[in-house]
């Protein structure tokens, strides 16, 4: 259970910042041997520690052990390379030590890295090392048989074995690397990785990227003027993309070229999985609406197409999918009212889930994680004639990780409890230890599906709020597609809750866009993100207020982050009417600023459909003000942000400042797009409170 030993003097947005939003000393990255034998995953030591490390539990024994110290091992974890770092800000990583590890099937060696070290241990006796290899080391992964670490080095990819360390492949030009991922594939794709060993362990499927085709921007520091500003490859809406090639490469260092583009036909590859039931590749089109499983000859590289799914708007890119077992592929796509499994073409479930992704699949079913209400993630097991047998009750957002007959089921609820049951046949045999803090206090959360629409709500009102007294209002939205911010999951609640207690009513609503309602809910944002979108937020706030009159209509405010903070300027440009005032945290202004592969699967390419970036330009939207006084706003902006650029917030203050329109900049030097920093997590909180009292005359 989590540690809820909190002092009582430590105010939220102090505990919430130390303790990384109260994950830290959670187990994570959970794993369960193929025999069942063992379960290794990753946890600090406290809910204030952010140094994990990696441990294993025996099943036979309820016993833990800690396999891997990075205290011990002596790596320094503060000098990461910066392919390092840009890898865990694509991950959205704010821990430390060991945050990723990879291990063979039967959880007996696993390798990892630390401070551009690479390590190495053995999961069955305990003992860990450094290895011998280059400094500046990422993304080591084991070899099938455990014999072996490959990893990135620099624009290189190297082995390590008995023999020693070596480069496997490398090549001339500075734009070029092989083995790591390039941006579009980390950020947006969900795909970290850049090369996939073969399972006989002797050859490797191996990306190359050249990102010469894509324009050079500048992330600069002003605090540190002398600092050279940083130069970033940045893929935006309507450019080119990196030039992405494979090849299938031996030991010895022999190379065969995968063609996997040899038509022209694929901008993307989204995915590649080398089993022994052969080499896939799940790759796009560039809009998205094509996407096809190419079978690869490891032996001559060449490929065929074994099957294609269209849509006239986008395919959704699923977790855990495409995958073979027994020579049948599975995928998941979207029919009609559903997101559903499928075998071979064929859907297994019907419109009752919308299935979020795939778990595992062995000769008796198909292990998924699926909704029947967007607020709550089921596990769920379907056999190969499509009988649904849930593996969960329908509360919370649950997880699962199988090994043998051996299963971790975890879950979150509205509880604040995080759990991590090991379960062995039909009974649970012991559950993971839990370091984390739990937030103080209790949440008072309801949730609503509002309107005709069903708009999936939750309200959040101050702890003994009697239902009479008039609130301010604040909505506290993410609001855009492939996140969602209504599950019963209570740790998505504790800021909110927060600035409840402050003496507002809060509002989050899941409108069009997000996921868990179906394809066609999903798919009303296509050509237009701003106004369906805020269509949504202002229609829940409405038949909110009508259903509970102590909310003040007269005292409106927004706030949020990223899309949030889009959404949130969005508001106070084109209904000033509604709101009074609004926070916008790290906000895309301009579309055509954004990536590639995000921006043109719902805008489409702005050479193509300029209109849909016109109409949600928060820029023109400015002139659309004409004589009007815009409702206080704060722009908030870390200047190091290479994910939503400083020149969104910069682009929208120069055009409202030229609009004679007064504002509030807030940039944060030194800040990426997580605001790990707990001095600036702390603190955002403080100065957003101040600023919504000041904005909306509410006193201290």
């Amino acid at each position: 259970m989590p540690n809820e030993q909190v002092s009582a003097s430590a105010s939220y947005p102090r505990r919430n910042a130390v303790t990384r939003r109260f994950t830290l000393g959670a187990p994570r990255d959970i794993r369960v041997g193929s025999n069942g034998g063992r379960v290794a995953f990753l946890r600090s030591g406290g809910p204030e520690d952010p140094v994990n490390s990696l441990w294993i539990l025996d099943v036979e024994s309820r016993t833990e052990r800690r396999m891997a110290d990075p205290g011990e091992l002596g790596a320094d974890d503060g000098d990461l390379p910066p392919e390092e770092k840009a890898r865990r800000e694509r991950a959205r990583e704010s821990g430390g030590g060991i945050v990723a590890y990879d291990a063979d099937a039967e959880l007996t060696h696993a390798c990892f890295a630390l401070g551009g070290q690479i390590g190495r241990a053995d999961l069955r006796t305990g003992t860990a090392e450094l290895l011998a290899t280059e400094p500046g080391g990422f993304d080591p992964r084991l070899s099938p048989d455990g014999s072996r670490v490959a990893y990135v080095c620099g624009d290189a990819l190297r082995i390590v074995d008995a023999e020693g360390d070596r480069e496997l492949i490398s090549e001339d030009g500075a734009t070029i690397s092989w083995g790591a991922a390039e941006f579009i594939a980390g950020e947006e794709m969900g795909r970290t990785r850049g090369f996939w060993w073969a399972p006989d362990s002797r050859r490797l499927l191996v990306e190359r990227v050249d990102v010469a085709p894509i324009d050079t921007w500048h992330i600069a520091a002003p605090v540190t003027p002398w600092q050279q500003p940083q130069p970033i490859r940045y893929p935006c809406a309507g450019t080119a993309n990196a030039d992405v090639g494979l090849a299938i490469v031996g030991l010895d260092g022999g190379c065969i070229n995968v063609d996997w583009n040899g038509g022209g036909e694929w901008e993307y590859l989204a995915n590649a999985a080398w089993s022994k039931g052969g080499l896939l590749l799940t790759v796009q089109t560039r809009d998205q609406r094509t996407l096809a499983v190419l079978d690869v000859d490891p032996n001559t590289g060449a490929c065929s197409e074994r099957y294609r799914v269209t849509d006239k708007h986008w395919v959704e890119l699923i977790p855990g999918t495409p995958r073979l077992h027994d020579g049948k592929l599975i995928t998941v796509e979207d029919r009609g009212a559903a997101r559903r499994l499928c075998v071979d073409g064929e859907a297994l479930t019907d419109d009752g889930w919308q299935v979020r992704s795939v778990v595992e699949a062995d000769d008796d079913r198909i292990v998924i994680r699926a909704s029947v209400d967007p607020t709550t993630i089921d596990v769920l097991e379907v056999d190969w004639n499509g009988v649904v047998s849930p593996m969960t009750d329908g509360e919370g957002v649950c997880g699962v990780v199988v090994g043998g007959d051996v299963r971790v089921l975890t879950r979150t609820d509205m509880d604040g409890r995080r759990i991590g049951q090991v379960v062995a046949g039909e009974g649970v045999v012991a559950a993971l230890g839990d370091n984390s803090e739990q937030a103080a206090g209790d949440l008072n959360v309801s949730f609503h599906a509002l309107g005709e629409r069903a708009l999936t709500t939750a309200l959040v009102l101050p702890a003994g709020h009697d239902g009479a007294t008039p609130l301010p209002v604040l909505l506290d939205p993410y609001g855009g597609p492939h996140a969602q911010r209504v599950q019963r999951a209570a740790g998505l609640f504790y800021a909110s809750q927060w600035f409840a207690d402050q003496g507002f009513a809060v509002i989050i609503t899941d409108g069009c866009g997000t996921p868990g309602r179906g394809p066609a809910f999903e798919r009303e944002v296509r050509g237009d993100l701003a106004a369906p979108v805020l269509d949504d937020q202002i229609n829940a706030l409405q038949i909110l207020a009508a259903k509970h009159p102590f909310l003040d209509l007269g005292r409106v405010a927004i706030r949020g982050w990223s899309f949030g903070g889009y959404l949130a300027a969005l508001a106070v440009l084109r209904r000033p009417d509604v709101f009074h005032a609004a926070i916008a945290g790290a906000p895309v202004t301009d579309w055509r600023l954004y990536d590639t592969h995000y921006t043109e699967r719902y805008l489409g390419n702005p050479n193509h459909e300029p209109e849909n970036y016109e109409r949600t330009d928060l820029c023109a939207d400015v002139t659309m003000l004409g004589d009007l006084a815009l409702p206080p706003l704060m722009l908030i902006h870390g200047l190091a942000d290479d994910n939503v650029v400083a020149a969104h917030t910069l682009q929208l203050s120069r055009a409202l400042l030229e609009a004679g329109k007064p504002h509030t900049v807030l940039p944060l030097s030194g800040v990426t797009h997580m605001t790990p920093q707990e001095e600036v997590a702390e603190n955002l909180l403080l100065v957003q409170l101040a600023f919504l009292r000041e904005a909306l005359g509410i006193e201290a």
